[in-house]
């Protein structure tokens, strides 16, 4: 776009990335000398960096006991720790309250107050707001002053600023996305940081005035086993939308692109196979199909499922799903209401499978006027369905224009219909049973996974569709739904072209799938 409009200005900031890099790859279009670098130093006051001795075995239990020596030893101010995600997070809060609660009951004139507030994506908004409140006061005239203590994910890396702290807690540890071509899945995999992403976290302690730093890794590590840059999301992402663009721009040598950072070729043949398996591409050539699909801000299997559903009557509840897996989980699990949030959440659900449950939710919203306390008795994130709303909208929008979308009558869906426009899709993600324990195997790669336990299918079924593969104490697939192997047969294309398929169990399952079907028509 630059090349062909030099009136064109392009200006690209950013906190952590490599300047020269970009500089170098947006020459200037007539003159094709770098761009020019322009440099904002921020204000910041004076951060001192310390290591440990030795790499920590357990990197939450060392962020615990750093947070509660600093209260112990340190001068008065808050304190932001980086964990990786929601249940690392929620277990160090609890332990710091406890532990900070005894220090202060055995030592109430030497060690103060200290509050502990959870930071993650998932947290409801007005919970989230509490990393603002002041630090608890002294619990007596006189006494020693309160600190806060924020344990936050990498949101607070950059993305916000919290007054008062004065201590940060870096474990060196992030939790990414990161797309698995064999699986064809992406997934959330903790891996070590970035030395930029260190010296953001380490900036975050000078803000408002002189701060320390507890890196809980050595200097060795920092300065020999991190990477200088984060890895660009192209090099760990699903690219079937990116390939879909480039061939609606008209690109089709997609290996020789002007990448700033080229793929893995494995992982755009796995793009490309999808895409000819969903019927988006024929041979290099967008078919019709392709086109239409090109055209919705949405990964191709799921603009797929969309485009399918006409066919089976259910286009309303298709593109209220689309809206649901667009935006953060609408399901809230406070950390002392688990029980009430999982009775709850147990009442929206509907045989067969978590995608059905999710268009049940955002109905009963909608029967119930979009009421917050109704949300909020019912444990849903209200900001999560206004979110989806807006999207289902857009969608709509774009939707209407091929004439996609039929009037909803929530009182008479059929089910089994949104099934069906679901393997249309995502028949790429299907995994079969391989016995007790909600043990289940992913069809064509024959890994071994596991329901989530937030899913409310039933472990028995034979075959089911998932959304999310999650790796943390075992492998997980998470918002999953059964399906039927005819219907992967019927409408999961050359992807289930039995001629073409690996031997082993799941092969010979469908093959018994296609006899019996066989025989039904005859």
């Amino acid at each position: 776009l630059t090349k062909t409009r030099p009136d064109l200005k392009l200006i690209v900031m950013s906190a952590t990335f490599d300047a020269l890099k970009f500089q170098t790859y947006f020459k200037d279009p007539i003159s094709s000398q770098p761009s020019p670098l322009l440099k904002v130093p921020g204000r910041i006051f004076p951060v001192e960096t310390f290591y440990t001795q030795e790499n920590q075995d357990d990197y939450v239990v060392a962020a615990i006991q750093t947070v509660l020596q600093i209260h112990q030893t340190s001068p008065p101010g808050d304190i932001l720790v980086f964990l990786t995600g929601e249940e690392e997070i929620e277990m160090a809060c609890r332990i710091i309250r406890q532990e900070a609660e005894d220090l202060c009951l055995s030592r109430p004139n030497t060690i103060g107050p200290l509050s502990c507030v959870p930071l993650y994506s998932n947290l409801p908004p007005q919970q989230q707001q509490k990393i603002f409140e002041p630090p608890p006061p002294p619990r007596k005239a006189g006494g020693p002053q309160g600190r806060k203590v924020v344990v936050a994910t990498n949101v607070a890396e950059t993305s916000l600023t919290i007054d008062g702290i004065v201590y940060v807690v870096d474990p060196g540890f992030v939790k990414s996305k990161v797309y698995n071509p064999r699986m064809r899945v992406e997934s959330l995999l903790v891996s070590p940081i970035s030395k930029a992403s260190a010296q953001q976290r380490a900036g975050r302690a000078g803000r408002t005035r002189p701060g320390q730093c507890y890196r809980l890794y050595t200097e060795k590590a920092f300065n020999t086993q991190l990477e200088e840059q984060s890895h660009p999301e192209i090099l760990r992402s699903n690219l079937a939308n990116t390939v879909l663009q480039l061939m609606k721009l008209g690109i089709r040598d997609l290996v020789h692109f002007d990448y700033m950072d080229g793929p893995a070729p494995e992982t755009v043949m796995r793009a490309l196979e999808l895409l000819v398996d969903l019927g988006a591409l024929s041979g290099l050539a967008l078919t019709d199909l392709g086109r239409i699909m090109a055209e919705f801000p949405l990964d191709p299997q799921m603009s797929k499922m969309l485009l399918s559903s006409p066919q089976f009557h259910c286009s309303s509840e298709v593109l209220t799903l689309v809206a649901m897996l667009s935006v953060p989980p609408v399901h809230v699990r406070p950390n002392n209401k688990r029980n009430e949030a999982d009775a709850a959440k147990a009442t929206f659900a509907i045989p067969g499978g978590d995608h059905l449950g999710l268009i049940n939710v955002y109905n009963m919203w909608l029967r119930n006027q979009h009421n917050p306390n109704w949300a909020w008795n019912n444990y849903l994130n209200l900001r999560a369905l206004q979110q989806a709303q807006n999207v289902r909208l857009q969608i709509q929008r774009i939707a209407e224009k091929f004439g996609l979308v039929s009037p909803q009558d929530v009182t008479k869906i059929k089910w089994t219909n949104v099934q069906k426009a679901l393997v249309s899709g995502y028949f790429s993600q299907v995994a079969y049973n391989m016995g007790p324990r909600a043990k289940y195997a992913t069809v064509k790669d024959n890994e071994v996974v596991y329901l989530h336990p937030s899913s409310g299918l039933d472990a028995h079924c034979d075959w089911v569709i998932f959304n999310e593969f999650v790796l943390t104490t075992q492998p997980y697939i998470r918002t999953v739904t059964e399906v039927r192997p005819e219907w992967l047969l019927e409408y999961g294309g050359s992807h289930f072209d039995l001629r073409t398929f690996p031997e082993g169990t799941a092969k010979r399952a469908l093959e018994r799938a296609q006899s019996s079907q066989t025989k039904k028509v005859k």
